[in-house]
């Protein structure tokens, strides 16, 4: 009868290498210590926790072999000790953070979603023959429901990156993104309008930001989105200048009272470019108070085609604006906003064709589930710049309106009004015929979600 004793490592070192660390390393070990196995009954091949352990095998009764299996076996275990308890100390030290790298989500990043939806009924008092009504484009349709402005978003945002993309539709949509350029075969309104945000940013300073993209507009004090303006119709003012821009922005918030921002754009509301000019504009936005905020804004930029420019000249825009809000109270509130514009004529006219315009706003909360407002407001466009009438002494008109907002549910926004205006020529239809005047009663239902 024969006995046969061997030594190999198995144990607690084993378990240390169910990391993902110690898979790694056990897999170059085992494919590092392969070697081609003898007569299987002289040099066996075991395998323990991974490693693989070759031993020989000596008759013991003889004690000469019995002392060399020993000492063999002793110097085999001593050695892998060693090196077992060494690459069990890599592990436990380099699992963790390892396992920490792979399996920890940035939870600074967030994504979220949401969605808009302003359906209306407008009734227009000279019922207009085309339906579309005329100089606004809140409400766009008379005696019709529809969508004013329907919308789909997710947002980004994190400690140093951040962005929008916010698909969109409704007859504001197909109102003001009317005039966007149809240059090539890929680009015009059939692609733009579709696209209310579409911008990436990123931090380079604690205080700065840097966008590119499509976004909204850096001039006026009223928003595209109807639930935040103070109104639900849109002033003259702020349809008779951009609710958006395509291009580069920078914004700096150089105290919690002050911010800046510098757009380096395409054009005056346009995402397809109209020429090979480029634009620029600033905004400044002051916190005097808690409850005063004022604001200045600016353009320059040549909107003309590079066919009228090579014939004509510079036909550069100027605009620069200036707004103010202010609450005293938490129930009132008051929005002012005054704009001015001016275009050169171009080398055959000379000189400049300008346009003015303001607005003003007052809101008062009844109760915190319903508001009542009023407006007054003016426009003056005589060389029709941005507004085309064909008559003699183009667009000069006084406007005023009054709303009640009523919030039934959460997240449910009802609101209502009239609005009427006078212009010094007959530049409103009605009928079979032009009108000095007109006026159009609102309703409509928000909802956000």
């Amino acid at each position: 009868m024969r006995t046969v004793c061997c030594l190999s490592i198995q144990g607690s070192f084993a378990a240390a290498f169910e990391s993902p660390v110690g898979h790694a390393i056990l897999a170059q070990t085992t494919e590092t210590t392969k070697t081609t196995p003898a007569a299987a009954d002289t040099n066996p091949v075991r395998t323990f926790g991974g490693f693989v352990d070759t031993y020989d095998a000596w008759d013991i009764n003889t004690p000469r072999n019995f002392n060399r299996a020993l000492t063999a076996s002793m110097k085999t275990f001593s050695r892998r000790a060693l090196a077992t308890a060494l690459l069990a100390g890599v592990v436990i030290v380099t699992a963790p953070s390892f396992t920490h790298a792979q399996a920890a989500p940035d939870t600074a990043v967030k994504v979220s979603f949401g969605g808009f939806v302003d359906a209306y009924y407008a009734y227009d008092f000279n019922r207009p023959r085309v339906i579309d009504r005329q100089y606004t484009t809140q409400p766009a349709r008379h005696n019709e429901f529809n969508v004013n402005l329907g919308f789909v978003d997710a947002t980004l945002t994190g400690p140093r990156v951040h962005g929008r993309l916010a698909l969109q539709t409704g007859t504001s949509v197909q109102s003001n993104y009317a005039g966007e350029p149809r240059i090539g075969s890929v680009s015009g309104p059939d692609l733009s309008r579709l696209i209310q945000e579409a911008f990436v940013g990123y931090q380079l300073t604690r205080t700065l930001w840097v966008d590119g993209g499509v976004f909204f507009s850096h001039m006026g004090m009223e928003s595209w989105i109807s639930r935040d303006n103070p109104v639900y119709s849109r002033s003259l003012v702020a349809d008779y200048s951009p609710y958006y821009q395509s291009g580069a922005r920078a914004i700096w918030t150089a105290t919690s009272a002050l911010t800046l921002r510098l757009d380096l754009i395409n054009g005056w509301q346009n995402i397809a470019e109209t020429n090979s000019a480029k634009a620029v504009g600033i905004r400044v936005d002051y916190a005097v108070s808690p409850s005063t905020s004022l604001s200045y804004y600016n353009f320059a930029g040549d909107e003309a085609s590079d066919s009228v420019r090579s014939a004509d000249g510079s036909h550069l825009r100027l605009f620069n604006g200036v707004g103010a809000k202010f609450a005293p109270t938490s129930r009132l509130s008051f929005l002012f906003e005054l704009d001015e514009g001016r275009q050169r004529r171009g080398d055959a006219l000379a000189g400049w064709s300008e346009w003015w315009g303001y607005t003003a706003v007052a809101r008062y909360a009844l109760t915190p589930s319903v508001a009542i407002d009023g407006r007054t407001e003016r426009f003056d466009d005589p060389d029709q710049v941005l507004i085309t009438t064909g008559g003699p002494n183009g667009f000069r008109a006084n406007g005023a309106s009054l709303g009640i907002d009523v919030i039934p549910a959460p997240r449910l926004l009802w609101r209502s009004g009239v609005r009427g205006f006078d212009a010094t020529e007959k530049v409103f239809a009605k009928r079979s015929r032009l009108s000095h005047g007109d006026g159009f009663f609102v309703t409509s239902f928000a909802l956000t979600f």
